[in-house]
């Protein structure tokens, strides 16, 4: 396989993070993590992905800064993958993705679990884009300014 062209010097932020968040294991990755996923075992059997793949995605996620490794919790041999500050930021990006899928790719009656905070027990609120005067803002109302 062709190693693909980087995009880790592209003028435009979203190929930047295309680079390191762009493929579908990467982002799955990081959903298990947000879910409590530390090992690579429990990594392997959620997603079902070959070892060698997920090898590759966890060292690549690593050395960007997404996760970092650490000794075991529970004092094994193991290490545990865990979120960094840079990859916990990633929370409104999965948030996003999980908002996108459950009101465009389920029927009307198909069932689909709920991300409710975890003191009230409510559901999380739609994500709103908004400008500094707090007023919605949809696609035609934003401009990229070099």
């Amino acid at each position: 396989m062709a190693k693909r062209k980087s995009l880790k010097d592209d003028p435009c932020p979203v190929a930047r993070c295309i680079d390191i968040v762009g493929d579908r294991w990467a982002l799955l990755i990081i959903r298990d993590a947000f879910n409590g996923m530390r090992r690579f075992g429990e990594f392997q059997k959620s997603l079902g992905v070959a070892k060698n793949i997920l090898s590759t995605r966890l060292r690549d996620l690593v050395e960007a800064g997404v996760l970092t490794l650490a000794p075991a919790a529970d004092g094994s041999v193991y290490q545990d993958y865990l979120l960094t500050p840079k990859g916990k930021e990633l929370f409104t990006v999965i948030l996003s993705l999980r908002q996108w899928g459950e009101g465009h790719l389920y029927q009307q009656d198909e069932p689909c679990a709920t991300l409710v905070d975890r003191n009230s027990g409510k559901p999380i609120k739609k994500i709103e884009l908004l400008n500094c005067d707090g007023k919605m803002v949809a696609p035609k109302d934003a401009i990229i300014k070099k």
